[in-house]
This record gives structure tokens, sequence and C-alpha cells, in this order.
């Protein structure tokens, strides 16, 4: 009889202690791939096949940069990107940027409301309006009557969803030796078509609500911790702010996968099959059950209902952290529904806007559009602001950002600056 495997107690604690290093950058990554998400990326795939992968790839460090810095922001100053531009910069710079998100957040959540909504229709049938408006109101209670530890924690479970678009790929039959190489070996088409897909992964991927949710959810754990902002315990900030690169990493790295796992499986089933109209998530499920076979359509439906319960909340609260920092007045997960009414009233409110967009007869593709260009038009300024908190001592102090990510931060905002300049071009020519 053969001895049983024995478990290295010492690797078992170092799997532990790096689980609990997982935090806000895997909740934020996760959230990346939201059920508007997954139906840009469907899209890129039934439409080009693996050529656009490769921009998954250029898009991985910048998203790391960008996303730390926004963490760092928040762990170090104490203080949120809203309160922080509301502390140090000119106040119309801060209501123009609160503004556009809420505007771009507001047709964000419609769309994936709605999204979820039509996914379960897929499921079982029924009402896709009603299943919108459910919806909104369960991730409303869930976000305003659970404490932020518990709430945090489901967040983080809830990031297992995603792995059901690894099982879809795995039933896709992918020509991975293709699908390998188009990451590093691009396959580029001088059109506008694919010139416009380019524009939208990287919206997609460098979204503004992401920033202000990550800085916002540093904060609430250094509360959590009982833990003072790092810019006053500089001299031992250097545990914490490897936590930050640990946890950021790992976020963004697991949202890519699952990103080329989306384009991948439609690539090999969609785009081969000659289906290459897709612009929702549902159908992308829909198209993909005569093709791929009803495990991948039940996986790829689920898996836009999961999503949309991890990002929904993160849209509703990135809203709520920068209406609150922007008027200067408190608000956290943490806090009592009554000690904290404009946090939670912009999370109800926003939740509710967006699931009404579909019942005044708003078409979630052409609202995924109009909320891609307003973060186009946000999310440049944003990064460019943000780089500059991150080098100004009065807020940062003596943690200042490093040459390193400052260079990596500043790359992230020039090819978001050009992406979306070339994205608002489209629109002019009246061609995107």
């Amino acid at each position: 009889m053969a001895d049983p495997v024995e478990t290295d107690p010492e690797a078992a604690r170092g799997f532990r202690a790096f689980l609990k290093t997982l935090g806000p950058g895997l909740i934020t990554g996760a959230a990346d791939d939201d059920p508007s998400g997954i139906g840009t990326h469907s899209q890129v795939g039934a439409a080009f096949g693996y050529g656009l992968a490769w921009t998954f790839v250029l898009s991985f460090p910048l998203m790391v940069a960008i996303q730390q810095i926004a963490a760092e922001i928040g762990r170090v100053t104490g203080a949120g990107i809203a309160r922080n531009l509301r502390r140090h910069y000119p106040r119309p710079i801060l209501w123009a940027m609160v503004s556009l998100l809420l505007v771009a957040n507001v047709i964000n959540l419609g769309a994936d409301l709605s999204a979820m909504g039509a996914a379960l229709v897929l499921l079982i049938g029924g009402n896709g309006a009603l299943y919108t408006l459910l919806f909104g109101i369960l991730c409303i209670v869930l976000e305003v009557g659970l404490s932020y530890a518990r709430y945090a924690a489901i967040l983080k479970w809830t990031t297992l969803s995603l792995f059901t678009y690894f099982a879809v790929v795995m039933v896709a039959h992918v020509p991975w030796g293709h699908a390998l190489r188009s990451l590093v070996v691009p396959e580029l088409q001088f059109n506008l078509a694919y010139a416009t897909a380019f524009v939208a992964i990287l919206g997609t991927t460098i979204s503004p609500y992401l920033f202000f949710w990550q800085a916002g959810q540093e904060i609430e754990e250094q509360h959590r911790h009982h833990a003072k902002p790092l810019c006053l315990t500089a001299k031992s900030a250097g545990p914490e702010l490897k936590r930050i690169r640990i946890d950021t990493l790992t976020g963004m790295a697991f949202s890519t996968l699952i990103s080329l796992a989306i384009v991948f499986a439609t690539a090999a089933t969609l785009h081969a099959s000659g289906v290459r109209d897709i612009t929702t998530s549902s159908q992308a499920a829909e198209a993909l059950r005569p093709i791929a076979g009803h495990f991948a359509f039940v996986m790829f439906a689920a898996g836009v209902i999961g999503t949309g319960l991890l990002a929904v909340p993160v849209l509703a609260g990135s809203a709520a952290y920068a209406v609150t920092e922007m008027v200067g007045v408190a608000g956290s997960l943490d806090a009592k529904p009554l000690s904290a009414r404009l946090f939670y009233g912009t999370i109800a409110a926003t939740t509710l806007a967006g699931a009404a967009l579909e019942g005044v007869g708003i078409d979630p593709a052409r609202a995924l559009y109009w909320a891609a260009v307003v973060n186009g038009v946000l999310a440049g300024p944003l990064m460019v602001v943000m780089m500059l908190i991150v080098r100004n001592p009065r807020a940062m102090g003596r943690l200042t950002v490093s040459r390193g990510q400052l260079v990596f931060g500043w790359a992230a905002t020039a090819v978001m600056i050009a992406a979306s300049a070339l994205f608002l071009w489209f629109i002019a020519q009246g061609v995107a």
C-alpha cells in the first residue's frame, strides 16, 4: 500500500499567507471583467478571432502600474482620489471628474444589470426587466446591510465565478499554438473597425471607476486594522507596500487571463463558425449554445450573472466614495446606514438609476458606447492628476512613488490619452 501523500506545512502556510494578502487588488481586477467587459471581449473574439489578443499583453503592465498607484494614494495618504483632489487641486477639476464618473458609472450599471437580467432569462426564462430591477435591489441590500469585513469576504469569494470562463475555454477546442502565438505576434489590420476594437479593449481594461474603488478599499482596510496612513509611518511602510504590489499584480493578472479566456473561447467558436456580429454578453452566450454545446452556454451565462454581482457593487461603491469625498463628509462600507446617508444614498441612487435605463427603452449596447465616450474623456485627465498626486510630497510625504512606477504610470497615461483621442476622433468622423 502506498504511503499517503504528505502536505508540506511550510508550503501550506505560505499559500494561506498569500491568500490573506489578496483583497482590494483581487476584487478590483475581477470587477474589471464585468458583463459589459465580457460583451466587449466576446465581440472582439467573434469579429477578429485571435487578432487582438496581443493587446492584453500590452495593457497588463499598464493596468498594474495605474491600479497600484491608485491603491498607494489611498493607503499612503489615508484619503481617496477625490479627497486628494479636494485638498491639493482646484475645485472645478474635482467637480468635473466626479460628475463624469457618475454619468459613466450609471450607464455602466445599467448595461451590467441589463446583461444580468438577460442572462437569467436565457437560463430560466421570464421577464428580463424584472430581473434587472431585482438584481439591482439585491446588490443595494447586500452593500448597505452587511459590514465591510463580511461584504469584502463575499466579494472575494464572488471572484470564483470568473473561473466559469476557464471552463468555457477548455471545451471550445482552441488551437493553442495559434492562440498563444497571437499573444506575441500581432495580427494587425489597418482599418477603422480594428482600431476601434483596440480602443474599446483599453477602455474596458483601464476604467476610472476602478481607480476610485481600489483607493477607497485600501482606506477601508486601513480602518479595519486600526492602522495609520503610511505617510505617518513611513519607516515601517515596506511590508504594506509589498502587500499592495502582490495584491494588485495578482488581481490584474487574473483579470487579464479571464479576458483572454473569453476572447479565445469566442474566437474558437463564434469567429470560426462565421458568427461575427456580437454586441452583448447575453448574445455571446446564446450564440455559443449551438456551436460549443449546452455546457459552454450555461457556464457563459452563469458567469455573466456572477461577474455582475461583483461589478455592480464596485461601480456603485466607487461613485459613493467619490461623491462623499467631493463634499468632504465621511463615507464607508463599515458605517451604519443612518450615519452615512449620503454614501449609502449614492449607492442606492446610482444602482436604481442604472436599473431604470432599461425601463425607459435605452439600448444597453448603445449605452455602453456612450459610457466608453465618457470614460475616454475622463480617464486621461484623471490619470494625469493621479500621477501628480503620487509625486506630491504634501500628499504622499516621504512615500512618493519610485522612478520605475513613474515611468510605467506615465506610459499608461500616455497610451490611454492617445487611445481616447483616437476613439473621440472616430466619433467626430461618424464611424465609431
